[in-house]
């Protein structure tokens, strides 16, 4: 049986939840049975490491792997990879940019592929089709081309079969499969002592909210910083750290100063992968506010995951494909992410209640 290939932009040591996932598929898979081809990162020699597989990088920054030239070498490279390895099927991590060289290998030497999808991708892609017959051409031939759809979770999948319907492969909408995202319980684990993230971060005092995301809109990082006066109210000592890096962090930082919050809300920045089971340790609750806005979405969720392999209760927005990663009254709360009312009740009748949050907290680390 030949190898299988892994095409993605988004891997290690990039930071985000979708390379967090792809790392997790390429330590699940059997070792030296998947070839991953990505781009370079400072820190990729290191990362790589910790892998049972072949990693081959295109020789450029894996940001310019979306450009016109990006996409040519990464197709060259890819081909040269799918002849020398007997390549019988790839996988791509990501519609756009791993399914331009999926669809080219499929075309050239019969390489089937897969495309997993995350869920704001297939919004985006919608609206798209509506405008553009090209749009809609190129979403025929990389989705549409697929030998198999696999989805994050019950929602995302159930879009992947309306765009794909759309699209005319009806054969393949009603395939589409759900692999929610899971992670790995001997890395994220309660017990971890998180005193080196604490004198790092800065995490003296609490108790502390934690989010791991990138800062963007949908993500509900305003509405748990909207939440948080009355939190406060309740709970005086109460603190809010925030891990990742985006464009909205001026935005808001703006907010945190407009509601007087000050220190309470702490802004950590980027995070290594190698330091979350730590930061999550030093967490007293976990929260993931994330909401529908325009067409951004939560696919899944899988820092919601990792919280809870670490024993975090979880209050998370009743939105996308949320439901998916928290059981709303086992391991986590879902609540309404577009009222910061309905999130402060949710935090402070967990920080309240500790028994019910250290129930919620083991039913997450058994999930």
């Amino acid at each position: 049986m030949g190898t299988t290939l892994l095409l993605a932009f988004n891997f290690p040591p990039l930071g985000g939840g979708i390379a967090r996932w792809m790392g997790e598929l390429a330590l699940r898979y059997p070792p030296h049975s998947l070839l991953v081809s990505t781009g370079r990162h400072a820190g990729s020699e290191a990362s790589d490491r910790r892998f049972p597989q072949a990693i081959d990088h295109v020789g450029i920054r894996a940001t310019r792997l979306r450009t016109l030239n990006g996409l040519a070498l990464w197709t060259a490279r890819a081909g040269a990879l799918a002849r020398r390895s007997g390549a019988a099927f790839a996988w791509c991590a990501e519609l756009k940019p791993a399914g331009y060289p999926a669809r080219w290998l499929s075309a050239r030497h019969a390489v089937p592929y897969g495309v997993i999808v995350h869920g704001t991708e297939l919004l985006l892609l919608q609206a798209k089709m509506h405008r553009s017959r090209f749009k809609r051409w190129t979403a025929r031939q990389l989705l549409g081309g697929a030998a198999v759809v696999v989805a994050n979770s019950r929602w995302t999948a159930a879009l992947a079969r309306t765009v794909l319907d759309a699209l005319g492969r009806p054969t393949l909408a009603r395939d589409v499969r759900v692999v929610p995202l899971g992670t790995t319980p001997s890395h994220f684990r309660p017990g971890i002592d998180p005193r080196s993230v604490r004198a790092k971060y800065g995490l003296d005092g609490g108790p502390w909210l934690l989010t791991v995301s990138r800062l963007d809109t949908h993500k509900g990082i305003d509405t748990a910083i909207r939440a948080l006066p009355a939190v406060r109210a309740a709970f005086p000592t109460v603190r809010y750290a925030v891990a990742g890096v985006g464009s909205h962090r001026p935005e808001f930082e703006r907010l945190v100063a407009t509601l007087g919050l000050g220190d309470a809300v702490r802004f950590l920045g980027f995070v290594a992968d190698d330091e979350l089971p730590a930061l999550y340790n030093a967490a007293d609750l976990y929260v993931g506010a994330s909401r529908r806005y325009d067409l951004l979405a939560e696919g899944f969720g899988i820092a919601l995951v990792e919280a809870s392999a670490c024993g975090l209760a979880v209050v998370a927005g009743d939105s996308g494909g949320v439901p998916d990663a928290v059981r709303d009254g086992e391991t986590g709360l879902l609540v309404d992410p577009d009222d910061p009312a309905a999130v402060t009740a949710g935090i402070t009748r967990l920080l309240g209640d500790p028994t019910l949050r250290r129930r919620l907290g083991d039913a997450g680390r058994r999930a």
